[in-house]
């Protein structure tokens, strides 16, 4: 028997990392699976009656051991991937979309829930029982439930292809990714780079026995040299490789890849009653509708576009008078940002970074943490690890009584996607009495330790850890009874919210104070630099909006509409893009075939929620701000209407009962400086 058939015997019951054997996996899940099956042919050959109790309840609780195990296995092929897990996702997947379909597509199981759907008025449910009622019965309706043979045989065949070309899309762009190496062997090509950023591209080319330095397309290598290397055919030459992946019309292209998701989603949502797949989508989202988001992105590209061409002219003026630069390209857009950013404010992020060591803004977060929700995170190496660098702590409240368990994996490797998440290796539920506590994870990609530094922080960087730390605290104090609507198990447009408001004390001085101070004499970060940081934080706020609105909108042009006429990846995205762009467009490269949110993730038809979220964060942190930054009442109030609640209620009732208000988009407009 192996390891992963089981409940594991360790500490906590966290995942045994190091007595995990990848060829298991496979079996594992077989078996996982069969056993999954069994509990369902148990609810549906009950003889009584079909009740909450044993229809509704008892199909929460299937398949537990399949979730663990899936839950382990998809967090390692994310963050710790090789050839042969990668081989292995490609195996497994259809097997679990047949499951799922096997599920949903159940006619008698389906019969059960429907009985007490159509009863649940006379029912006595709490307000979590009734949306657990209501997401069971729609997870059948949504999702092929009342199709007929014919129909339940091409929704199959739809799924089964989807979820692999899903996993395809992702091992190209990491493939991508691993294989592009810009090695450098004149010390002049590293001219404007930081100290550490051309340590840290000394020890990388080390790293793979090579002389000089090298970079990647890895975010702390690509970052730091297209915002300050001096030299432009340099930047540019790395610019389109970034913006190649997925289009180079060879193995590892993604265009036909895209073009298939998007089809095969359209006729999924087809087939199931839908106009398109966002529709399908937003029926289970805050915006309900592709013509709310619209409305959304539209009303405030109208209030951003003017600030934004604004702030384009201004760096196109400062590039010709500073370089001569006739025609700004993308690849000089970090760079010449950071030129005027430090003229105008008189700083920039090396300033910066010797205050934010990331051990120190690690145990930042945890201080915000404890301050506002009475955590306390103690590092302990009895928790196992899939890697050297995850560390591992316990989370305890002010009784110490145990709330969760949290990994946190901060730095780059070839087995590792790029960007930032938050994930879990265990929900949070109730089940016979006892409050199974939450095992999260944040995993990101930081700038290394050198062999003369330790891990300093850009700025971003440190917004990044907040935002993901602020998922983490949404998963860790989770206080449902049924795991599907735990934690982070909300709609995807009020998801964001915890993680964005965390961002917010990255600005504050209060905050600052805890952890900001030099990584070699501990002095505290000086008062003119947080005024300095608080002053840049609107600087090219138009701009920026303007990208995140751009890439809603490419996301709602693929999803929002009949796809199948499209041809041309390119060509559909630059129009898509024609309403946002400032900078001339680059042929070479298309951003569609590496859009990994909406394409391997879950934001398709729910980009647009970034922007959502940052009204409900902005009007939100008003809330504390009108106050005090670690108010308890208030602190209390978001932890329990939002923090805790997950997805058992509507989301935008839990806001009101939190905020006493419908959020209001003034007070974002009024933090971007957008608001005339």
């Amino acid at each position: 028997m192996s390891i992963l058939d089981t409940r594991f015997e360790t500490p906590y019951n966290t995942a045994p990392f190091s007595q995990l054997e990848t060829a298991a996996f496979l079996p594992a899940f077989k078996k996982a699976i069969e056993s999954a099956k069994a509990e369902i042919d148990l609810i549906v050959k009950n003889k009584a009656l079909a009740s909450f109790e044993n229809t509704i309840e008892a199909l929460e609780y299937t398949g537990e051991q399949l979730d663990r195990i899936s839950s382990i296995f998809f967090n390692l092929n994310a963050a710790e991937t090789n050839d042969t897990i990668q081989k292995i996702a490609q195996d497994v997947s259809p097997l679990l979309t047949e499951f799922s379909n096997d599920v949903a597509l159940n006619t008698a199981l389906f019969e059960r829930v429907k009985a007490v759907y159509n009863t649940r008025e006379s029912l006595s449910l709490t307000e979590e029982q009734k949306t657990l009622l209501d997401k069971k019965y729609k997870g059948f309706s949504r999702n092929g439930a009342n199709l007929n043979a014919d129909q339940k045989k091409i929704l199959r065949a739809i799924d089964k292809e989807l979820s692999q070309l899903q996993l395809t899309f992702g091992e190209n762009i990491l493939a991508e990714t691993n294989r592009y190496e810009l090695l450098l062997t004149e010390l002049s090509d590293l001219d404007g780079l930081p100290e550490g950023a051309i340590e840290a591209a000394k020890q990388l080319a080390e790293e793979k026995h090579k002389k000089g330095w090298l970079i990647t397309l890895d975010y702390p290598s690509y970052i730091p040299f297209m915002t300050y290397a001096k030299n432009r055919v340099l930047r540019q030459k790395l610019a389109l490789a970034f913006g190649q992946k997925g289009f180079q019309n060879d193995a590892l292209d993604n265009q036909d890849i895209v073009l298939k998701i998007t089809q095969l989603r359209y006729k999924r949502a087809q087939l199931l009653g839908y106009q398109t797949h966002a529709h399908f989508v937003l029926e289970e989202r805050m915006a309900k509708t592709p013509e709310t988001v619209k409305t959304f992105l539209e009303d405030l590209l109208s209030k951003a576009l003017p600030a934004a061409k604004k702030e384009f002219k201004e760096l196109e003026d400062f590039a010709k008078k500073l370089d001569n630069i006739d025609r700004l390209e993308k690849w000089d857009s970090a760079y010449y940002s950071e030129k005027l950013k430090q003229q105008l404010f008189n700083f920039d992020d090396e300033q910066l970074k010797p205050y934010f060591k990331l051990e120190n803004v690690i145990e930042g977060a945890f201080e915000v943490a404890q301050k506002l929700f009475g955590l306390q995170f103690t590092q302990t190496n009895e928790i196992d690890a899939y890697h050297k660098d995850v560390l591992t702590y316990k989370v305890e409240d002010s009784k110490q009584d145990l709330v969760a368990i949290f990994y946190a994996d901060f730095f780059p490797r070839a087995g590792k996607r790029n960007g930032a998440w938050m994930t879990s290796y265990k929900s949070q539920y109730v089940k016979n009495g006892i409050n199974e506590r939450p095992h999260v994870s944040i995993v990101c990609n930081f700038t290394k330790p050198t062999s003369t530094k330790p891990s300093l922080l850009t700025f971003n960087e440190v917004t990044t850890l907040f935002h993901e730390f602020g998922h983490a605290l949404h998963g860790m104090l989770a206080d449902t009874i049924y795991p599907s609507l735990s934690g982070t198990s909300v709609a995807w447009d009020f998801v964001e919210l915890p993680s964005q408001i965390m961002e917010n004390w990255c600005y504050e001085k209060e905050a600052l104070a805890l952890f900001a101070r030099h990584y070699e004499t501990a002095a505290p970060i000086p008062m003119n630099l947080i005024d300095k940081i608080r002053a840049a934080s609107t600087f090219q706020q138009g701009m920026q909006t303007l990208r995140q609105l751009s890439f809603g909108l490419l996301d709602m042009s693929w999803h929002g509409i009949d796809p199948c006429n499209i041809v041309a990846v390119k060509q559909h995205e630059s129009a898509a893009f024609q309403a946002t762009q400032l900078f001339p467009d680059v042929a070479e490269n298309c951003m569609s075939t590496a859009f990994a949110h909406i394409f391997q993730g879950g934001y398709s038809s729910g980009y647009y929620s970034y922007k959502w979220a940052e009204v409900l964060d902005a009007d939100a942190f008003e809330y504390f701000k009108e106050n005090d930054l670690f108010d308890p009442k208030i602190a209390e109030r978001f932890k329990t209407h939002v923090l805790s609640k997950g997805g058992t209620q509507d989301p935008l009732e839990l806001y009101v009962k939190f905020r006493g208000q419908k959020p209001r988009a003034e007070a974002l407009l009024r933090r971007s400086g957008l608001l005339n």
